[in-house]
């Protein structure tokens, strides 16, 4: 019995050990075939983290997939893809645990491709250290300054260059140094607290947790023993209390509380705390948990919240402390790294989701494009897959944040697609945009409602969408001349006449074209302002720009009318002689030749004109307003 004691006391104590360790977050990163693969499963062999039946299993797949002779290559201990092991890369960021007896470490291992630069960029948003591999080789290369700016970017403050397979360059003292001066002389333009640089060889073992005999010349630390003792500021308690609120927890009438993970700060019940964007105050009545009430919660507890008093609380609010609250706004500038392979243009809308707030965000303006490789600012209209820019984005509503240099977790958003629900974008926020604080909107007496009733009908936008030479013209004309008939006030926004004026100044690239959508889409939510019946002509391919259209009114204004129309009819009557040109080549990004339409997935109205002439549909339309209540028949 006093043995199993003993047991359980030596158990307890070393899980009581284990708590008390550091812990560090770090990533590996640089150009394809640098070594990180095999540096991390150098680490974790070197360190005893890896089992008998783990061991056998490497040494067997060193023999099929291994890329080292008979050795055992380490880096299959990492790519766990099979796609990986085939091609001999890193596809995917690979999350591995390792500890010593000083430290506890999670490494990520991120692409070296460029094409999974953003993977790269997922990897490094969580760290605190960024360790970077350069091939001794090959030096600096491209994909090793892109690498270090996106470090420098996403907050990563400590950095080690690992010269790696120095074992290939007779571990020369000169070549190290001369791959050192390289680095450090670009190196030194970013704001790095600390920046090592080692020469290792991540096969070989030289360097990595103990001292190389054949580089005697290096009297710097090694790998490892850099790892167990760089300081890291990362005690997030230190900075002002920040909880996103997840959910609202009101399981009876008697309870009300505020779940969600504290992103920094701490609190305690009696605490007084701030809503950020209502400016609401109230005092911490309890802090509940899983375990029972708490005295004190800090930095990762996730907790509910029960205050004082009865405050307006939602989903995406932030609780913060009053006399610290983060910023509120609905513009700001931020660094934007694009993960789609479809373009970002400024005026498209995506969701934003920053913390637990979503809202519906555009790009207003690219302010300039960032080439990673030289650092240069570059003039730009659109973003590109793994490409960095610096954006003003406008927001529907305003949410709370503090920037990225002061808090990674209330600085950061990501962009979604709103059809695809895929992540298209990340960003890390700079600064609120202050310029049009002094501006206002005007409470006018006379509004929608007054002109609406005054013209007896409901304001509408009459939105006709199809092909070039589908008939958007014809029937939307025919439609406004019944309407005038009926005594009806319209107008009518032609994509041919707005070019002639309002958007002159626009060519037909997929960035002019999101913009002209735009400039119509607000015209429109004007003359609905008004009172009007407003239809409007336009190719509109795009269903992101028909969406950002739609989302000006208010619901029920926006009638989507697909005129549907086969190309090959469309091209049969070709009235401007466009597809003749665009076949040609003479004509670019000419849509459904070389530029894409995007079919209407829940048009209001489709008209067919291959089957119904034009002044049928037009009565279709007129029908369609009767019935639904815009004007009397």
């Amino acid at each position: 019995m006093n043995e199993m004691s003993g047991v359980s006391g030596a158990v307890t104590a070393y899980l009581a050990e284990q708590e008390q360790k550091g812990f560090l977050r770090f990533i590996t990163c640089g150009s394809v075939d640098d070594g990180k693969s095999t540096l991390i499963g150098r680490l974790l062999y070197d360190t005893k983290l890896i089992f008998e039946d783990q061991l056998a299993a490497l040494k067997r797949d060193s023999k099929k997939h291994g890329t080292v002779g008979g050795d055992i290559d380490f880096a299959l201990l990492v790519d766990g893809l099979e796609a990986e092991r085939e091609q001999g890369i890193t596809i995917d960021v690979a999350y591995r645990f390792f500890a010593t007896d000083r430290r506890k470490f999670i490494v990520a291992d991120t692409p070296g491709h460029e094409q999974y630069t953003r993977n790269m960029a997922t990897g490094a948003s969580t760290a605190d250290l960024a360790v970077i591999l350069i091939d001794a080789r090959k030096g600096v290369l491209t994909q090793t300054r892109r690498h270090s700016f996106i470090v420098s970017l996403l907050g990563i403050r400590h950095v080690v260059v690992a010269v790696n397979k120095m074992d290939l360059v007779d571990y020369s003292e000169e070549r190290f140094r001369e791959i050192e001066a390289e680095y450090k002389a670009f190196g030194g333009t970013f704001d790095f607290e600390t920046l090592e640089i080692v020469p290792v060889s991540a096969l070989k073992g030289d360097n990595i947790i103990d001292r190389s005999p054949a580089m005697p010349w290096y009297e710097g630390p090694t790998l490892l023993d850099h790892l167990n003792t760089i300081e890291i500021d990362g005690d997030e308690s230190k900075r002002p209390f920040r909880m996103p609120v997840q959910w609202v927890n009101r399981p009876n009438l008697d309870f009300r509380g505020y779940c969600g993970t504290i992103v920094s700060g701490s609190v305690r019940p009696g605490d007084s705390v701030a809503i950020a964007k209502s400016g609401r105050t109230s005092q911490v009545a309890r802090i509940v948990t899983m375990d029972g009430d708490k005295d004190l919660a800090v930095s990762g507890d996730s907790v509910t919240l029960v205050l004082e008093d009865e405050v307006d609380i939602s989903r995406g609010d932030v609780i913060s402390a009053p006399d610290s609250r983060p910023d509120v706004t609905d513009q700001f500038s931020a660094h934007v790294i694009w993960m789609n392979d479809e373009a970002l243009f400024p005026g498209r809308p995506y969701l934003l989701k920053a913390g637990s707030q979503t809202v519906t965000a555009t790009v207003t303006e690219l302010k300039h494009k960032i080439d990673v490789n030289s650092f240069e600012h570059l003039a730009a209209k659109e973003m590109h897959l793994n490409e960095v820019a610096f954006c003003n984005l406008s927001l529907s509503s305003p949410i709370a944040f503090d920037p990225y240099e002061t808090n990674r977790e209330m600085g950061s958003f990501i962009l979604i697609d709103r059809f695809t629900n895929q992540t298209v974008g990340a960003g890390v926020i700079w600064y609120a945009l202050r310029r049009a604080s002094n501006i206002h909107l005007q409470a006018l007496d006379v509004d929608k409602k007054a002109h609406s009733e005054l013209k007896g009908q409901k304001p509408a936008v009459l939105w006709f969408t199809g092909l070039s030479g589908a008939g958007k013209s014809t029937i939307a004309n025919l439609v406004e001349k019944k309407l005038h008939a009926l005594g009806r006030h319209t107008y009518l926004l032609d994509g041919d006449n707005v070019r002639h004026g309002l958007n002159r100044d626009l060519g037909f690239t997929e960035a002019d074209r999101v913009e002209n959508i735009r400039r119509v889409g607000e015209v429109a939510k004007l003359f609905v302002d008004a009172g009007l019946i407003t239809l409007v002509s336009f190719i509109s391919p795009f269903r992101a720009e028909r969406q950002m259209a739609r989302n000006l009114v208010e619901e029920g204004e926006f009638i989507e009318i697909y005129v549907s129309t086969p190309l090959e009819l469309a091209e049969q009557r070709d009235p401007k002689g466009l597809y003749r040109k665009a076949r040609e080549g003479k004509l670019k990004n000419f849509t459904g030749i070389d530029s894409p339409y995007e079919v209407p997935e829940n048009a209001q109205i489709t008209l067919d004109t291959s089957a119904s002439d034009a002044e049928s549909l037009a009565d279709d339309v007129v029908r369609y307003l009767v019935q639904h209540g815009f004007i009397n028949g």
